[in-house]
């Protein structure tokens, strides 16, 4: 990474972040609204768009902040020390602003109240373990890329979560941030505040196990 000072690094991290979730929700409005009422079809709107922004976000923040856009990753980052601890605890806190300005730029693009909670509940121990290997995926991803083909990272990014929006059953937040933001969003991409702390741990426990995996997975033995 490029030597950046910490408030660019900050301000990246918020301002990916920002534009992730205005796709995120602003993409599953538009979706519902031009799929009429078939699901699957706004799915398909809402998966494509998020999936092709984080490859364009990742290519642009990356050299910057890493591009983590994801409290999960910064904690695995901090974990394998490629980043200072007082950074990454620095990161989650502009992370969730960010998604939650972007919540509101959608809400706002589309003419819907600024402030909501959404309603939509996704509970019960299949979501949670769908967060769980959604993450542990997620993770896996990003460390394969990056110790065996770096510019092929964003790329790997944006096509794993557009799968795991459609193989895993809680379409794939796979991120605290991500998580907190959208039950602020009683639209198509909402998740009820009551089932976001299952997501967040589910989420959390996926990365710790990528992390200790993938650490083994790809270390160098030595001759």
């Amino acid at each position: 990474m490029a030597p950046f000072s910490v408030a660019r690094r900050l301000v990246a991290e918020a301002l990916g972040a920002a534009l992730l979730l205005a796709v995120v929700v602003g993409s599953g409005i538009m979706g519902e609204r031009l799929a009429g009422g078939n699901v699957a079809i706004a799915l398909l709107g809402n998966t494509l768009a998020t999936g092709a922004a984080l490859v364009v976000l990742i290519w642009v923040f990356g050299p910057i902040s890493g591009a983590h856009f994801n409290p999960a990753v910064t904690l695995v980052a901090a974990l394998r020390r490629d980043m200072p601890w007082r950074l990454a605890l620095a990161y989650p806190v502009v992370q969730i602003v960010g998604g939650v300005l972007g919540v509101w730029a959608a809400h706002a693009m589309f003419g819907e109240a600024i402030l909501q909670v959404s309603t939509k509940l996704r509970g019960g121990g299949a979501q949670a373990f769908s967060e769980a290997v959604a993450t542990f995926g997620l993770v896996g991803a990003i460390l394969g890329t990056v110790r065996f083909r770096p510019e092929a990272t964003a790329m790997a990014v944006g096509l794993y979560i557009t799968s795991a929006y459609w193989f895993t059953a809680s379409t794939s937040f796979a991120n605290p941030a991500v998580t907190i933001a959208r039950s602020l969003s009683d639209t198509f991409a909402g998740v009820a505040p009551s089932s976001a702390p299952a997501f967040i741990l589910a989420q959390i426990v996926g990365a710790l196990l990528a992390a200790g995996v993938f650490g083994w997975l790809l270390k160098v033995d030595k001759s």
